[in-house]
């Protein structure tokens, strides 16, 4: 059976000593190394979301960057693309006013060509219509 006595005391104060010992010994060192990491590991938490702050906002400001790039450049190919199909115009109606000067020119000598064919097959063929009357009639005409 346990019996109460002086020796409770004793290590009740053995206890006592044991803890304040301890204390200074190994748990306030202990917890003074604890908060120092928690501090670091806080520390570090803090910088790396600055971190990833400044990571966004920089990806932001590419992003915008990056879109007005964009805009820009269809921008001006449409502009290149307008000035194109201006050029083109101007091109194609130089070409039709040329090929139509041409046409007309060769429509002029080709009618007169045919007013020369004419005319030489109508001397022609009035020589050829003596010959065949003569021929058919046996005698000159």
């Amino acid at each position: 059976m346990i019996s109460i006595d002086w020796t409770l005391g004793l290590q009740f104060i053995n206890f006592v000593v044991l803890m304040l010992a301890l204390n200074v010994i190994l748990y306030r060192p202990l917890r003074k190394v604890m908060q120092q990491r928690k501090e670091t590991v806080d520390g570090s938490y803090r910088k790396a979301k600055s971190l990833e702050g400044a990571i966004d906002e920089k990806m932001a400001h590419y992003q915008e960057q990056l879109q007005q790039a964009k805009l820009k450049g269809n921008q001006e190919k449409n502009e290149l693309r307008s000035q194109a199909h201006a050029e083109e115009g101007k091109i194609l109606s130089a070409a039709r006013a040329t090929a139509t000067e041409y046409m007309d020119t060769i429509k002029v000598k080709v009618a007169s060509e045919a007013d020369r064919a004419r005319q030489a097959l109508k001397a022609e063929t009035e020589g050829l219509a003596a010959q065949i009357a003569s021929k058919v009639l046996g005698r000159g005409l």
